[in-house]
């Protein structure tokens, strides 16, 4: 055998051990084990390493105990869970060492003080006025001299713009921009516009032309300046005095486009109906308002994990006014959860649902978890998830972790569902610091 052929033998036989390696279960463990740990004040996790190994732990007592010991060090068996109980909020690092000398892990442990919030489930309606006028279609408008032409498409103006001022002043009723359009046009003036454009905010000039037909002088554009549905609250968090609900953005029915919240309330709703979800065909919750339209709270942002604000006091008709713990993103797992839901009136129930499947997220992304409905009463009753049922929490081992978004238009038993961990920043509840530190407010 030549010096090639050794080197290629020898070379299989690395491969090969490297493979058992990477596929012994030791190995696994510790390479899925996180460098980075995030845990609320008072909370008892357990790790496994499963290696048949000892090593010497270092952390500061005065966050973080290991094995129930209040040492800064001590040794341990990593072939059997390490028990982790926190005892206060701070930055910790947990140092092992093989034998005590053979550096081997360090993993950076973020305790932040402990958060609670009440689940919420009740059906809400909610009312936007967006923060301007939005564009959402063009019109023609005829001339005198028999010409079709839309002044808006002129002027450049797209759908999903949002028209902020007119003339210098703010504009947020549609019913106000007809009367300017017929001062601009009978002094044969242009308005001036200041218009939004996604981040980008530009100034531009439109020419009012009076329509033949309808006898007015006309813009060529179609408006609308605010919007209305039916959701579900997700959360209530009542040392803050916020909520959150919907568990995604609110966009334009026309135009696909963000809603920016110029102001907007949520009021107690009454579920009428259901009419159940079917393959290629979601179904929806029929709601009206109650109690002469009772508002529950305002709303101060819109963003793509739901809407929220101030709420002052604990809707009634929950399933349960306890505050429940929550959960980070890494700590949710496949199994079984439950969702807590109106499918009648306003009594909110609890229903049993499976995490088919969890996505990784380290920063805030939507589409989070798969969850399908395995509660037959559910399915009886609306054939899976609803519109309107976006927004219902998510809990799985006595903490909320999530909220329902999405239903599979061709399984309406299967939907997407969000971490609570991202709604609870958006909220300001849970601040992101530097580092992607958390804490809570």
């Amino acid at each position: 055998m030549n010096a090639n052929q050794r080197k290629r033998w020898l070379g299989l036989v690395l491969v090969f051990f490297v493979c058992v390696l990477g596929l012994s279960s030791p190995f696994q463990h510790f390479a899925a084990f996180p460098n980075e740990l995030r845990l609320f004040s008072g909370q008892l996790k357990q790790l496994d390493y499963g290696m048949p190994v000892h090593a010497q732990v270092t952390v500061d007592p005065s966050i973080l105990h290991v094995n129930g010991s209040k040492g800064r060090s001590l040794s341990v068996d990593l072939n059997k869970p390490l028990s982790l109980q926190t005892e206060h909020s701070g930055e910790t690092t947990m140092k092992l060492k093989l034998f005590g000398k053979i550096p081997f892990k360090t993993v950076k442990v973020n305790v932040v003080p402990d958060l609670r919030v009440i689940p919420g489930g009740q059906t809400i309606g909610v009312k936007v006025k967006s923060a301007g006028i939005m564009i959402v279609g063009h019109h023609q408008v005829a001339t005198s001299k028999g010409v079709k032409v839309s002044p808006g498409e002129t002027a450049n103006l797209q759908l999903g713009d949002l028209i902020t001022h007119i003339n210098g002043k703010s504009i947020h009723e549609v019913k106000l921009v007809a009367d300017l359009a017929e001062q601009a046009g009978k002094a044969k003036k242009p308005l001036q516009l200041t218009v939004k454009r996604g981040e980008r905010t530009f100034d531009t000039k439109l020419d009012p032309i009076y329509d033949a037909e309808d006898q007015a002088w006309r813009l060529g554009l179609y408006i609308r300046d605010s919007a209305a549905g039916v959701g579900t609250l997700t959360f209530y968090a009542p040392d803050q005095g916020v909520y959150g609900a919907l568990g995604h953005v609110i966009t334009d029915m026309d135009t696909q486009t963000p809603i920016e919240v110029g102001d907007g309330q949520i009021l107690q709703s009454h579920v009428t109906s259901i009419n159940k979800s079917q393959n290629g065909e979601p179904g929806e919750k029929r709601a009206t308002f109650v109690k002469e339209g009772k508002v529950l709270g305002n709303i101060e942002r819109n963003t793509p994990f739901g809407i929220f604000g101030k709420m002052n006091e604990l809707p009634t008709h929950s399933y349960d006014s306890q505050a429940l713990p929550v959960a980070f993103a890494e700590e949710v797992k496949e199994g079984p959860a439950q969702l807590l839901t109106v499918v009648n009136g306003q009594k909110v129930e609890r229903f049993n649902v499976e995490i088919v499947h969890v996505t990784k997220q380290a920063s805030p992304a939507t589409k989070g978890m798969v969850i399908k409905i395995t509660d037959p009463r559910l399915i009886e009753q609306t054939g899976g998830i609803v519109q309107g049922m976006s927004g219902s929490p998510i809990i799985q081992n006595g903490k909320l972790i999530g909220a329902v978004t999405h239903v599979f238009v061709n399984d309406p038993t299967s939907g997407y569902g969000c971490f609570i961990e991202w709604m609870l920043q958006d909220a300001g509840v849970l601040l992101k610091t530097e580092g992607a530190n958390l804490k809570a407010a």
